[in-house]
């Protein structure tokens, strides 16, 4: 195990020529990167999550209510041992043979038993309510960390010129300010990637929790290897198109359509516009 661990963090991989890992150990005159710290995101991410739980019951959904969104689910299917049965261990969609031999056995017709699996199968679609108050957690969490980016980027001498990013690179002390971003940062998507468990489950499940682990990857090699003067800007550049996403998604919940489709516009402009111009152009 030991020789495998020299062999994935062999310094000439990942620092520049002549620099080793223990030139990047802190000293009393600067501090710098250590991966112990990454530590830390743990129980961050832990206590995110509660205070997202905390935040959803007390806040989002009061909210919600008072923006009359739909608080009940859909319509449940009427009790059936039979097709509960298929349902749950066979099949969600029963073909034509089937429902044929269901029909016989419960001596109804087709067209009843087509309608009992369509409401079974929106039975278990999340209500109206619990996506807005999801969306809702993850506006206001990005809102804070976009704001609080900005307002540290807007005293940092790379975010307008981005030379900056590697002057002195690795030798640049980490400041507590950057720091602190970081790890919120990298805490919130660990958080993310725990609670999808947990969430409403969508069709790309799979694409986003592997888009949550390499989030997580990428925070956390940037900071072990100080590179997070570019690691800033690049969170900073994908947290705004994420926060107009989640407002549009709301104004959609609560049936403002005008709102939401100038939201979705706004959020497209916005995605083009950072993601595809000034993150690989600039």
């Amino acid at each position: 195990m030991a020789g495998i661990l020299a062999w994935f963090w062999n310094e000439r991989f990942w620092l520049p020529h002549n620099v080793t890992w223990a030139d990047l150990q802190s000293t009393e005159e600067a501090a710098f990167p250590q991966a112990e710290d990454l530590y830390l995101a743990f129980p961050l991410a832990f206590c995110i999550f509660v205070i997202r739980m905390l935040f959803e019951r007390f806040i989002a959904k009061p909210c919600a209510l008072g923006l009359k969104v739909q608080a009940n689910g859909p319509q449940k299917a009427q009790p059936n041992a039979i097709l509960e049965k298929v349902f749950t261990a066979i099949t969600k969609h029963p073909d034509e043979k089937r429902l044929e031999g269901l029909s016989k056995q419960l001596d109804w017709d087709v067209r009843s038993i087509q309608r009992w699996f369509r409401q079974r199968r929106n039975q278990e679609k999340p209500s109206t309510l619990r996506k807005f108050c999801e969306s809702m957690w993850r506006f206001t969490f990005y809102l804070y960390i976009f704001t609080y980016g900005v307002r540290f980027l807007k005293k940092a001498p790379w975010l307008w010129n981005t030379r900056q990013c590697w002057n002195g690179y690795p030798y640049q002390p980490l400041m507590p300010d950057l720091h602190y971003y970081y790890i919120v940062e990298l805490s919130f998507y660990w958080s993310l990637m725990f609670s999808q468990f947990i969430d409403i489950k969508r069709k790309d499940f799979g694409i986003m929790f592997t888009h949550h682990i390499v989030a997580v990857t990428l925070i956390s090699f940037s900071y072990v290897t100080n590179l997070m003067r570019v690691g800033t800007l690049t969170l900073c550049l994908h947290d705004v198109a994420d926060i107009v996403l989640e407002a549009a998604k709301m104004a959609n919940y609560c049936k403002c359509q005008k709102l939401s489709d100038l939201l979705f516009f706004t959020f497209a402009f916005v995605f083009i516009v950072t993601r595809l111009g000034i993150y690989p152009l600039w």
